[in-house]
């Protein structure tokens, strides 16, 4: 899959969301949460297959820095000290392109561990 370029990234604090540009005109505006939810981390993707980690408890956590690595990707830092895992511009699209889907799935694997959300 050809990912289009990045043309603008932009944090909104208060909102707690980044919203992302791409060259084809698609944009995104990807909350905190879903992305410390799914951070390509190993911590939390896991090192193989089916050995990922369902993280929780991230409802009001907030995106601290976003810090360019190459032409290819962001590292985002939050405020619960989570910072690892690159983001790539594909991942980044992905993320925002397949959000609605992605999030259900979540949900679902929160209420099947028997987790609610707080907000």
């Amino acid at each position: 899959m050809s990912v289009p370029a990045p043309v603008a990234i932009r944090l909104r604090t208060r909102s707690r969301l980044l919203e992302v540009s791409f060259a084809d005109g698609s944009s995104f505006e990807l909350p905190a949460e879903y992305l410390r939810v799914h951070s390509p981390s190993a911590e939390v993707q896991g090192h193989g297959i089916d050995t990922g980690v369902l993280v929780t408890g991230k409802e009001g956590v907030g995106i601290t820095a976003v810090e360019p690595i190459g032409h290819y990707a962001v590292r985002l830092l939050f405020d619960d000290g989570h910072d690892t895992g690159l983001y790539t511009w594909k991942y980044l699209y992905e993320l925002g392109s397949q959000q609605e889907a992605r999030w259900l799935i979540y949900l679902g694997k929160l209420e099947k561990a028997g987790i609610g959300r707080s907000a």
